[in-house]
């Protein structure tokens, strides 16, 4: 894969373009370096602590919280325009269940990053360090978002990576 390396800001347009419909693919491996992969449709970018930061959501309920928790790294995958069903397959799916990147056929490349891989045939790649994560709390929540989002009292931990690497694939 050719890689095109892009200041992290040139990302924005494209990013919310594929958020929240049809989305973009997180990546992360647990501690023995098997990878999952979840669908995603909310995220974050911008500056934190003079730093570059991609902020990515993430229930307690779902596989791939454990794996965050653990990881130091993790990768945003954006594919644009395509991959719709492979994406609605890993947003529909557990990894506790299912091997999503075999199901789909999805393959692993290295990242620029040592320990960070990406999604291969994606158009925009965002491989990230976790920095902070912290628990979105019902009680300074409005009112409205909780019941249109929280029915089941599920909330996320919003996970905070530093932007390592930004690109084109």
């Amino acid at each position: 894969m050719k890689r095109t390396k892009i200041e992290f800001s040139e990302g924005f347009a494209d990013l919310c373009k594929a958020l929240p419909q049809p989305g973009a693919f997180l990546l992360v491996a647990d501690q023995k370096g098997k990878h999952n992969v979840m669908t995603i449709g909310w995220a974050c970018l911008g500056i934190v602590w003079g730093e570059p930061v991609l902020e990515v959501l993430v229930r307690p309920s779902r596989h791939t919280f454990g794996l965050m928790e653990a990881a130091k790294h993790f990768s945003l995958n954006v594919p644009i325009g395509k991959l719709q069903k492979k994406l609605a397959f890993c947003g529909s799916k557990s990894g506790r269940d299912t091997d999503k990147l075999e199901a789909c056929g999805l393959h692993l490349l290295p990242g620029l990053t040592k320990d960070v891989s990406v999604i291969d045939g994606c158009d925009l790649y965002f491989e990230c360090r976790i920095v902070h994560k912290t628990l979105v709390v019902k009680e300074n929540l409005d009112p409205a978002i909780v019941r249109q989002y929280y029915p089941g009292d599920d909330f996320h931990t919003v996970y905070t990576g530093k932007v390592l690497e930004t690109y084109r694939g």
